[in-house]
């Protein structure tokens, strides 16, 4: 190491809800265990109890509980960073959120920083002055890690760099404690049974799945959505509309998605772009075949092109419906359940966490 004595200061102003947050936590608590002086820049405080107590987490001091926003809470924690910054240079700093500026800040005081990209730059990067902004300044920063290969090789091609790929770590024998937890029964016994889970949001696109159980409204099937999100009350209306009320359930965000999970058969996901979705990992592991919409970047790579589960074009919500109504719990299906559940090995905890320690070691 260059200097033991630097400390690492992780960046991630709004902690939510999703796949990025149970990563962070997952890295976060396994450095925490090999590094000393780690320094946690966040607005939200929500999330104390997940994170181990020697981190030293610094909030904006105007911490306003009303700022919901993620773009007020990037401004103050960009101000906080560049404070710690201006009077000490003893840091390096690895970004999940708000990358560009804090690539920016960091170069301007003369730090490392590695940038962590968590979703397809399809996504981010739609037009050309933004693409020669971001290519500019991705070639000025120390490392990029991104979390599928798929990922890496458009990042690398777009922006003419070299990332490094690191797949999202899971615990999972916690994830087979959680799913043993009793929840009420959410299916009727002879229905395909059918999940999704996410932020309500335009990028995860549930209006195609809901267009798909549209189709087959007069089959046996129901549908549960676990989240929340600004699309919440336009699905409402979606389903209010086409008279889906006793085929949809809308059930909210749940801190542990698991014991629903398990209950299903087959699980959706009808993302427009990703990086690597946590979710498709996750009913993996517990066993659910998956349809997928190929998005960019990561279904195809979990699900080794379709190898694990059906892919089909982001949108298709034709194609979702042929897919479900086909599905049958027989050895074709099963097959293809088991061979994916045993792929899973390479998202280790212990595995790709060894990565982020001997990556981040570089720059202390």
């Amino acid at each position: 190491m260059k200097n033991a004595s630097k400390k690492l200061i992780v960046f991630i102003p709004s902690i939510e809800d999703g796949g990025v947050e149970k990563n962070l936590f997952l890295i976060l608590n396994y450095l925490s265990l090999k590094l000393k002086n780690i320094i946690l820049i966040t607005f939200d405080n929500n999330s104390k109890k997940k994170i181990r107590k020697n981190i030293n987490i610094i909030n904006p001091f105007f911490n306003f509980s009303f700022i919901k926003g993620r773009y007020l809470k990037y401004i103050f924690c960009l101000i906080v960073l560049a404070k710690i910054l201006l009077f000490s240079r003893n840091y390096t700093v690895l970004s999940f959120q708000a990358n560009i500026f804090v690539i920016i800040i960091s170069k301007f005081f003369g730090i490392s920083v590695i940038s962590r990209s968590n979703s397809s730059s399809t996504g981010w990067s739609k037009n050309a002055f933004k693409q020669m902004i971001f290519s500019h300044y991705f070639k000025i920063t120390d490392e990029i890690i991104v979390n599928s290969f798929k990922f890496k090789k458009e990042m690398d091609e777009r922006y003419n760099i070299n990332c490094k790929c690191i797949l999202n770590p899971f615990e999972f024998k916690k994830i087979t404690i959680k799913s043993k937890f009793k929840v009420k029964k959410i299916y009727n016994k002879k229905s395909i049974k059918l999940i999704s889970m996410g932020r309500l949001t335009t990028q995860k696109d549930f209006l195609t799945i809901l267009k798909a159980v549209k189709i087959l409204k007069n089959k046996n099937i129901e549908l549960v959505i676990l989240g929340k999100g600004e699309e919440e009350k336009k699905l409402e209306k979606f389903i209010d509309q086409n008279n889906l009320n006793n085929k949809v359930k809308l059930l909210g965000y749940k801190t542990n998605p698991f014991p629903y999970i398990k209950q299903a058969d087959i699980f959706l996901l009808s993302s427009i772009f990703e990086g690597s979705p946590n979710v498709l990992v996750e009913a993996l592991y517990l066993k659910k075949y998956i349809i997928s919409t190929d998005c960019p970047t990561g279904p195809s790579e979990i699900l080794s092109n379709g190898k694990y589960g059906q892919l089909v074009k982001i949108g298709d919500f034709k194609s979702i419906a042929k897919a479900i109504i086909k599905y049958k719990k027989n050895n074709y299906y099963k097959k293809k359940i088991i061979e994916g559940h045993k792929s899973l090995s390479i998202f280790s905890h212990k595995r790709n966490n060894i990565k982020y320690l001997n990556l981040i070691k570089k720059y202390l």
